[in-house]
């Protein structure tokens, strides 16, 4: 299939202020769940690949953490794998909510798109949140303050309008071989997402309770006949975070477990006995030690 002279193949990355989309998009163009998602900014931590193909190319999605103002070390390495992905990839898609507001937000995205020779589509997102004849508005409100290749509206929830943008996408990649297997959707290790699928029922079950200082930590993860043993710790920063993490007579800590539990089956395709504990780190978003322990590599803070 990829020795085709007409195939195509590259790389696209997703950038947009946190909570924008972005990975609720990528989830929905690969068809299946690698991202998690919730309704708390900066969820996606790590540079998360998937792999979408189809029978005239390939697209590698990288969805990275937003583009913000960091406060700490964890912050660092977040807003440097963001910007360096930049100049590696062949497209951008920049994810915006539909509005007429410009903030500082985008503003400071904007000026880092100027620095850049990639190609650049401008993604608005949530359309399906406001009256159509106001995403032209929205559309014109961009198009003033850059040069876009695209602009394509979209609803990443509903899935309106992904299959343009699909083609959109492919109108700017280089030709070329696929990188991967047809069947590849993602090179993230199987332990990081069976942690990232904890973390999201954490997060969501938790609400406004805890700030996103949560981790997860895969400590065993082994096969046994047909079931899959593993044990998770969820770290917390604080004492009083752990007690709402476990919950009374650690009620919360069951319903992260039973949250998480089918999704990692599913994954899986295994039944799993899955064993939470909870532990406090106090400031591992600001330890080099621990953030590379959870699987953020420190040497992208300074990059």
């Amino acid at each position: 299939m990829s020795e085709n002279p007409s195939y195509k193949s590259g790389f696209v990355t997703l950038i947009g202020r946190p909570n924008v989309g972005k990975s609720t998009l990528m989830n929905h163009l690969i068809g299946q769940k690698i991202a998690i998602t919730s309704n708390k900014p900066q969820t996606t931590r790590n540079r998360i690949q998937t792999v979408l193909t189809l029978p005239e190319g390939q697209i590698v999605f990288l969805d990275t953490p937003g583009i913000h103002k960091s406060k700490n070390k964890l912050g660092d390495y977040m807003v440097n794998v963001a910007e360096r992905t930049l100049n590696e990839v062949d497209v951008i898609l920049w994810l915006v909510e539909p509005s007429n507001f410009i903030g500082a937000g985008e503003r400071h995205i904007i000026e880092q798109l100027k620095k850049v020779k990639t190609p650049v589509i401008l993604v608005i997102n949530k359309t399906d949140t406001v009256k159509r004849d106001e995403v032209l508005e929205y559309i014109d409100t961009y198009r003033k303050e850059m040069d876009f290749q695209e602009i394509v509206p979209v609803s990443a929830l509903k899935g309106n309008n992904t299959e343009v943008l699909i083609q959109c996408i492919l109108k700017y990649l280089p030709y070329g071989p696929a990188f991967y297997d047809e069947d590849t959707v993602t090179d993230q290790p199987m332990r990081q997402i069976v942690a990232e699928l904890i973390r999201e029922k954490a997060l969501r079950l938790l609400e406004e309770e805890i700030p996103h200082g949560i981790a997860v930590s895969i400590e065993q993860m082994k096969m046994r006949k047909s079931i899959w043993d593993i044990e998770a710790t969820i770290v917390c920063e604080r004492d009083s975070h752990k007690g709402i993490v476990i919950g009374k007579g650690g009620q919360m800590l069951k319903k992260i477990g039973s949250k998480a539990r089918p999704e990692i089956e599913d994954m899986l395709e295994s039944k799993v006995n899955l064993q939470l504990w909870v532990k406090v780190k106090k400031d591992w978003r600001d330890s080099d030690f621990l953030l590379k322990n959870f699987g953020y590599n420190p040497k992208d803070m300074d990059a």
